[in-house]
């Protein structure tokens, strides 16, 4: 018997629920077809026609997406680091201040960045405390 076999079942019954779950929300679902459902939904208001390509995003949310990408990485190394740290000793616990420390020299250049970047509008869309609030002049 195969080690894998365990694996191979568990995939079968995975993709068999998949498989089961659509095709009975298929069969029971009503099939009316709404103009409104098949629309762009954007909170209520009605969709804009977006420019060719996309239109242009500020470089701050590249920059936050970035920032996110890099301390979820980091989570990943942290997390086998702590379950052998008493068999590494001294020697893992300096390459962790050094590996956490290059993370934040990172993390304090966005936040710089993003301090001296122009707002857009008097907002500030980066570090707003109320992201709902608008401002209307």
């Amino acid at each position: 018997m195969s080690p894998y076999l365990g694996i191979v079942i568990l995939l079968v019954i995975a993709a068999g629920f998949v498989a089961l779950t659509i095709v009975t929300s298929i069969l029971v679902g009503p099939g009316r077809y709404n103009r409104a459902k098949y629309d762009s939904y954007e909170c209520g208001i009605e969709p804009t026609p977006q420019p060719v390509g996309g239109g242009r995003f500020p470089v701050k949310y590249y920059i936050t997406a970035m920032l996110f990408i890099v301390f979820d990485i980091e989570i990943v190394f942290l997390y086998p680091w702590a379950v052998t740290f008493d068999q590494m000793g001294t020697f893992a616990l300096v390459e962790m201040v050094l590996f956490i420390a290059t993370v934040f020299v990172a993390y304090f250049y966005v936040l710089r960045r993003a301090q001296r970047a122009p707002h857009v509008g008097g907002r500030d869309h980066f570090h707003s405390s109320a992201p709902f609030r608008h401002t209307y002049r």
